[in-house]
């Protein structure tokens, strides 16, 4: 398995908890206000299995959904059979496809540290209409308000003592983003909110399953070892409450 490859992991992710409906709430009112229509059309760009897209349609929102892995995207479309509030394409943050000044919104749901951001960025502001916004967004767990989840997260590293972590739901800072941001976006504004999901052991385990950094430097045994160990721990637990925290930086394109 390589970094960023999801190939084999697409079909754990929809165990994956979804995002907050209140932040993303928020941001869309402030999005209507500001572009003064109730229309917003988004692109929602490494959309994976669709969990952000589908938090979207649950606000009532529509537009595109942007995917670059084969059965990651194959998984989206089947969660939207039917639908036609979101069009499925392949494409990347990079070069999404779609044609210029069409969307009023771009967000990237725990994916934007996967991309070349320079060249993300310029494609973002290609695709908004004058005016519009990009939100990048993680939902990393907040195991600092658990005991068990920090005692989970030291086993990990006690298997992996030199793991480093890909994602930046949690590192990324206001610093960081616009320093990426400049000269394309204004100074992003952030926000953030915490939330619990209670979820079985079962779907709690194929989370862990879904991680691609931890496997790829843990290795085949050293993985599957840091899932025993975590099922070991569990046992005797049906259900278990596990913390979250939305951190999303919002920005309005400079045009």
């Amino acid at each position: 398995m390589k970094h960023g490859d999801f190939t084999e992991l697409a079909k754990y992710y929809v165990d994956r908890p979804g995002y907050s409906l209140e932040l993303l709430k928020i941001l869309k009112n402030h999005i209507i206000r500001e572009q003064g229509r109730e229309e917003v059309i988004v692109a929602d760009v490494g959309a994976g299995t669709g969990k952000l897209t589908e938090n979207l349609e649950e606000i009532g929102i529509g537009g595109y959904a942007v995917e670059p892995n084969d059965a990651m995207r194959e998984e989206g479309m089947k969660l939207f059979k039917g639908k036609d509030s979101f069009e499925w394409s392949k494409g990347t943050a990079e070069s999404t496809g779609l044609p210029d000044n069409s969307v009023d919104w771009v967000l990237m749901g725990s994916s934007f540290h996967w991309t070349d951001a320079p060249k993300a960025v310029e494609e973002f502001r290609r695709i908004l209409k004058p005016g519009g916004f990009f939100t990048a967004i993680w939902n990393p767990r907040d195991i600092q308000r658990s005991e068990l989840h920090m005692e989970i997260e030291d086993m990990i590293y006690r298997e992996v003592p030199g793991l480093k972590r890909v994602s930046s739901g949690n590192t990324m800072t206001t610093e960081k983003m616009t320093d990426i941001l400049r000269k394309k976006f204004g100074t992003p504004v952030f926000m953030e909110c915490w939330y619990d999901e209670v979820m079985s052991t079962e779907r709690y385990i194929n989370i862990w399953r879904s991680v691609n950094d931890i496997q790829v430097q843990a290795g085949e045994e050293g993985f599957r070892r840091i899932i025993e160990n975590i099922q070991n721990r569990l046992e005797g637990y049906r259900e278990i409450p596990v913390p979250y925290k939305a951190r999303a930086w919002t920005a309005q394109v400079c045009k």
